[in-house]
């Protein structure tokens, strides 16, 4: 099987062929820190994740870097409206970006730049573009010569004509040309500014993210990654610069995640259309929101509410109930007392196969939660074709304890790949709807709440006062907490609400 991507530079999914066997580098444009966080920032940072994940599991050595904004001109607007340093500013997002991550469960990449650490790497980038014809010189402002390099608007599919007419509508006359960008910015007064060649002053947007990439992934690297949002004008730009300074092919696959959407609009700050992290995992538990995103192709937009986080918990319930049940079964079986399942066997394998398959397909992730699904529901069938004697650990029954052990290690090692599944299935039903921050949701029965409850039901059914055990079962239902009786005693789970 071969791994296909779909690449935004040619508009086709191609071979994923890394230039370096056996390696792959990744750079992704983040935040810029003027702000907190999001779920259409945590959506992308998850999407490339997964895909980090999933290279590595097909045996590739990734690099992946991810960069912060730092100095930009929402920045300084926002330290001129708080009365401190642009710095101060740019350190408090970083910080609470970093926290929020770690919250949500998305680990950090190999390496994260910050853009004011790399400004000599830039200012030397610019002066080569000059050196080379595509960029010029004005009273302290460098522009890049858009018509110079002959392949401007091959990723994004623009018409420089049409470009042309629409630039022209804000006039800038120090640029020659409507369709220029800014490579370096002259300082202002008040503003953040560096030494260089053409006076005291700031890096445009695009050159950061080229001069970084440069740095930790060289001339030429495999994927470049980002929001649609990005596609114009920050990664044509971004492209047209590196490929001119260095006469290489820059970034070999663009890939490009979906936006998240609220009430069919696009998740977005300018608007306040948002939700931010640490709200909404005041509500649901982080590995909620991951299985949330990850049920959503990265390239497919993802329209979400409370009730579709809501959905999510009770879909991941099902995958962990499944794989409960399968280590009940075999902590039951007894020692060398184990049968096959055929069907499951062959269920495990055909899972594997479709896994991979869906995956290797452009990092289809709602297809490979598909077939989680699939073989969560061959694992419960497994189970009720058990005789009920084979729960009685004295019968000496076989279980095919083996297959299903197989079953769930197999499902769980692709689930973390997705992010997922991190949890015992025990461990998990007593979390199931705690939060990130405080550890309790609105209203959740504690684990001693639950536990005297349980103690109470136990001495009102030892009296026979049915009526009473029944109240207690309803009351802790009430409060999404689940009774098992069995011969070993009562156990209780958490459910999704």
């Amino acid at each position: 099987m071969t791994l296909r991507v779909f690449n935004n530079l040619t508009g086709q999914s191609e071979n994923f062929v890394p230039q370096v066997p056996g390696k792959a580098g990744m750079y992704v444009c983040g935040v810029t820190v003027y702000d907190d966080v999001h779920l259409g920032h945590a959506r992308g940072a998850l999407a490339f994740e997964i895909i980090r994940r999933y290279l590595g599991f097909r045996g590739y050595d990734v690099t992946y870097v991810r960069n912060f904004t730092d100095v930009d001109d929402k920045i300084i607007v926002r330290a001129q409206e708080e009365g401190v340093s642009a710095t101060d500013i740019a350190e408090r997002y970083i910080q609470a970006f970093t926290k929020d991550m770690e919250r949500l469960g998305v680990a950090p990449p190999d390496f994260e730049p910050r853009a004011t650490e790399h400004i000599p790497s830039m200012v030397e980038m610019i002066q080569g573009l000059i050196d080379k014809g595509y960029a010029y010189e004005t009273d302290g402002d460098v522009y890049f010569a858009v018509r110079e390099f002959g392949e401007y608007g091959r990723l994004s599919g623009k018409n420089l004509d049409e470009l042309e007419s629409g630039a022209r509508v804000e006039v800038n006359e120090q640029k020659r040309d409507p369709l220029d960008f800014t490579l370096w910015k002259a300082a202002k007064p008040g503003e953040p500014s560096w030494e260089s060649p053409w006076g005291e002053g700031r890096p445009g947007w695009h050159i950061e993210c080229s001069a970084m990439s440069l740095k930790y992934l060289g001339k030429t690297f495999d994927i470049h990654g980002g929001g649609t949002d990005l596609i114009f004008p920050h990664h044509e730009n971004e492209r047209a610069q590196s490929c001119a300074f260095s006469g290489e092919g820059f970034a070999r696959y663009w890939l490009h995640n979906g936006m998240v959407r609220i009430h069919q609009e696009k998740m977005s700050k300018s608007t306040g259309n948002f939700f931010l992290v640490r709200a909404i995992l005041e509500k649901f538990h982080p590995e909620v929101i991951r299985f949330l995103l990850a049920g959503s192709h990265y390239r497919s937009a993802l329209e979400y509410s409370d009730d579709a986080a809501a959905a999510a918990g009770r879909g991941l319930d099902r995958l962990y109930n499944a794989c409960l049940r399968a280590e009940e079964a075999c902590a039951k079986a007894p020692k060398g007392a184990n049968g096959g399942d055929l069907i499951l066997d062959q269920a495990v394998r055909s899972f594997e196969v479709e896994f991979t398959e869906a995956m290797d397909d452009d990092f289809n992730t709602p297809r490979a939660i598909g077939g989680m699904f699939t073989l969560a529901r061959q694992l419960h069938n497994a189970i009720d074709r058990l005789d009920p004697s084979a729960w009685d650990a004295k019968s000496g029954a076989k279980i095919p304890a083996e297959t299903m052990k197989r079953a769930v290690d197999s499902l769980i090692r692709r689930a973390q790949i997705l992010t997922f599944l991190n949890h015992s299935p025990m461990d998990w039903f007593r979390l199931a709807g705690l939060t990130a921050s405080t550890g309790k949701a609105e209203g959740m029965l504690d684990d001693e709440t639950i536990e005297r409850m349980i103690l109470e039901r136990v001495d009102a059914r030892t009296r026979k006062d049915w009526a009473e055990a029944d109240r207690i079962r309803d009351e802790l239902k009430a409060g999404n907490v689940l009774l098992e009786d069995g011969p070993t005693g009562t156990q209780w789970k958490r459910v999704q609400t």
